[in-house]
């Protein structure tokens, strides 16, 4: 398979669906995209269906019944895209908070030598526009923490703008992998640095969507917060 594969989960993003394929597909490189949508009510998926005549082998839809968590939904993706052979698969927002033109450079990183590349607010500074003072900070000091408790140098390490190398999916158990909602994004990347893997930090500029509600809530940081005490004493062990 020569096309990588990028990942978008979705939950009513009607308003953006369209606009984010659409810019995935304008760049150079033959990217594939692959939607799983969270039964939106907004016509979502229906919307990704009108474009699959469009764009037909090239952008692939799986529906699922109810609102199942960020997590489940990229380990869905995960696994279908390994059955198909891509090298690397990439995480990305529907909502443009992710720069599609950054793709590149993460798949570059990849390719120059790093296992896993993390598209990165806070390895060069805080790199975010138009959130409010309050989320950067929680944000921010959620990566510190997670460095503190967990022992791992990684500046974004609830970042959701990651490219994949194909054997890094292969070597992490995924039915192992425990958090559903953003406290997933900091368990795979402790995962494979655990499992002996190269993360490399690609700075980039997060954007707040301007179209679209937010998903992010309360429940989802308590996850992270209570997630990340039991991963440190937790041995994490390759795929049998």
């Amino acid at each position: 398979m020569n096309a990588n594969l990028v990942i978008i989960p979705t939950y009513n993003e009607i308003e953006n669906a369209e606009k984010i394929i659409r810019a995935v597909f304008a760049l150079p490189g033959g990217f594939h995209i692959l939607i799983i949508d969270d039964g939106s009510p907004d016509g979502t998926a229906a919307a990704v269906k009108e474009l699959q005549k469009e764009f037909k082998d090239r952008l692939f839809l799986i529906e699922r019944s109810g609102k199942l968590g960020l997590g489940t939904a990229y380990l869905t993706g995960f696994k279908w895209a390994l059955e198909r052979g891509y090298a690397y698969i990439c995480e990305m927002d529907a909502d443009f908070s992710h720069d599609p033109n950054d793709l590149a450079r993460l798949i570059g990183a990849c390719e120059g030598g790093a296992d896993l590349a993390v598209g990165s607010r806070y390895c060069n500074g805080v790199s975010v526009v138009n959130w409010p003072i309050g989320r950067i900070l929680i944000s921010y000091f959620a990566s510190v923490y997670v460095r503190r408790m967990l022992g791992v140098r990684i500046f974004d390490s609830t970042a959701g703008f990651v490219c994949y190398s194909r054997k890094v999916l292969e070597t992490i158990d995924l039915d192992a992998v425990q958090m559903k909602g953003y406290g997933f994004q900091i368990e795979m990347k402790y995962s494979a640095v655990k499992l002996g893997f190269k993360l490399a930090e690609v700075p980039v500029i997060f954007v707040n969507r301007k179209e679209g509600t937010s998903k992010m809530s309360g429940g989802i940081f308590g996850e992270a917060f209570w997630g990340v005490i039991k991963l440190r004493f937790r041995s994490i062990r390759p795929k049998a």
